[in-house]
């Protein structure tokens, strides 16, 4: 049966055989659970290629439960667990982005003499010649000498302005590329490749304003993890324009999504619908361990494959069993026409 007709459906991860034995993961399901326990029951070697993104621990709803250290763990123990399971010459691809704003308490402040928006023109100089000259004044009356406000008193003298705020930790940017890889390495996975997606500016058509230096934050990674195997190498899955255009591109330009109103973590359908004509076969079976709203099977079916879902937040994984079945019936329906 063709990978785009084959009955779909959800699962809890409680299914098991009258012995008590958990039951293999079947394609054309979404199964609701953790994935560090579901991962387990896949078929060895059945998984062509596994494309997911991760919790980046940069603060959604979902991912408020952990520390840095449980992020790592998790993160450590799905690749691993990806092992056994992916067919030899196969792939995992993970989307995932450096982590901007890693507090660390340990590193100094960040402080911004923003020159072009003060909007007083006392200066720390002049606030320090005027403690010296009237020693006995306090913050609020040497604002009223100086003609400004007790907050520029303050900021003047104690360099308070600061990225991420004068009381929480200080924040830096935290790569994310060294520890998959050495992650994958662990696992017995190389590094075979990776991608840039090049989105729209988080902050496009928008004003922004920052006391720093910083970019606006507008792309993310594509990391190829590959197992050693025979690698199935086939020209023709993509047409020439498509090669031409991004098969053998390491930027990979497309929008994101624009409103992310059913999920707050939506990647777009051409990212993994990209990755699966890439680097499997039609009927071969995609895996997405962090499903999501279920873009990666939608991007599965349209390219004629197979796909096995993993969500452990069960309304998300009721979103994605209506988004497939949605698709389904669309479909059906413009093949009756």
């Amino acid at each position: 049966m063709p990978a785009q007709e084959r009955p779909f459906c959800g699962h809890s991860d409680e299914s098991a055989t009258g012995n008590g034995k958990a039951e293999r993961l079947q394609s054309g399901h979404i199964y609701i659970g953790d994935a560090r326990e579901l991962l387990r029951r896949i078929e060895p070697e059945s998984i062509a290629l596994s494309v997911w993104s991760p919790p980046y621990f940069v603060g959604k709803s979902y991912e408020q439960h952990m520390t840095y250290d449980e992020w790592r763990a998790l993160l450590a123990e799905v690749i691993r667990l990806h092992y056994p399971i992916v067919r030899p010459g196969g792939f995992v691809a993970i989307n995932i982005a450096d982590i901007l704003c890693f507090r660390d308490p340990t590193m100094p402040r960040v402080q911004a003499d923003s020159v072009d928006r003060k909007r007083s023109p006392v200066t720390r100089e002049a606030v320090l010649e005027a403690m010296a000259r009237h020693p006995h004044l306090n913050r609020y009356q040497l604002a009223q000498l100086l003609g400004c406000s007790e907050q520029t008193i303050d900021r003047r003298l104690r360099g308070n302005n600061v990225r991420g705020g004068k009381y929480a930790p200080q924040t830096r940017v935290h790569l994310v590329g060294g520890l998959i890889e050495e992650w994958c390495q662990q696992s017995g996975f190389y590094l075979y490749d990776r991608r840039i997606w090049l989105k729209d500016p988080a902050w496009e058509n928008n004003p922004w304003f920052t006391l720093s230096y910083r970019s606006i934050d507008e792309f993310e990674y594509i990391y190829i993890l590959w197992k050693p195997g025979i690698t199935k190498f086939r020209r023709s899955r993509l047409s020439s324009d498509e090669w031409r255009a991004w098969g053998s591109r390491a930027v990979w330009r497309f929008p994101s999504v624009r409103k992310n109103d059913v999920h707050e973590a939506q990647f777009p359908l051409e990212l993994p619908r990209r990755l699966i004509k890439l680097l499997s076969d039609p009927e071969e079976v995609v895996l997405d361990c962090f499903i999501g709203s279920g873009t990666t099977a939608i991007a599965a079916l349209m390219e004629n494959r197979q796909f096995i879902g993993i969500e452990i937040v069960p309304e998300y994984a009721q979103l994605a069993q209506q988004r497939v079945a949605e698709y389904l019936s669309n479909r059906q329906e413009t093949l009756c026409f």
